[in-house]
């Protein structure tokens, strides 16, 4: 079994999604599995059973759709997979109506991303302890 986090990124601009793969992958056990720029896209690979994911990293805002339906998408996820926001309008308001979906966590892009560099090493350390 692959101790590394499974992780599916849904982010539309080049640069922040490169940047990001980069940086999970260089500092937690995290590899990226695939990644969409669109909310069809997106929900598409996130249903289908065939695709194996620990970790869902959403923006809400897309180049098709949104993050928001994303996140609808995975309500009837595993409850070992994690789903986590990765916004520029990370707000209370933002973050309430996340909660609603059932998200792990919400992060700011601005100034959390150590805190999701965080998330992500717990995350594959509980993967890792798991039977």
């Amino acid at each position: 079994m692959d101790s590394r986090l499974q992780t599916y990124v849904v982010e539309d601009n080049l640069t922040i999604r490169e940047n990001l793969i980069g940086t999970l992958e260089e500092l937690t056990c995290t590899t990226v599995v695939g990644f969409a720029e669109t909310e069809d896209h997106a929900r598409a690979w996130l249903l289908h059973a065939d695709n194996k994911w620990d970790l869902a990293i959403v923006d809400l805002f897309l180049k098709q759709g949104s993050g928001l339906g994303v996140l609808q998408a995975c309500r009837s996820r595993s409850p070992t997979q994690k789903v986590v926001v990765l916004s520029n309008y990370a707000t209370p308001d933002i973050r309430r109506r996340c909660a609603e979906f059932g998200v792990d966590a919400v992060f700011d892009k601005s100034n959390e991303i150590d805190a999701l560099v965080d998330f992500c090493i717990q995350q594959a350390k509980a993967l890792r302890a798991s039977p």
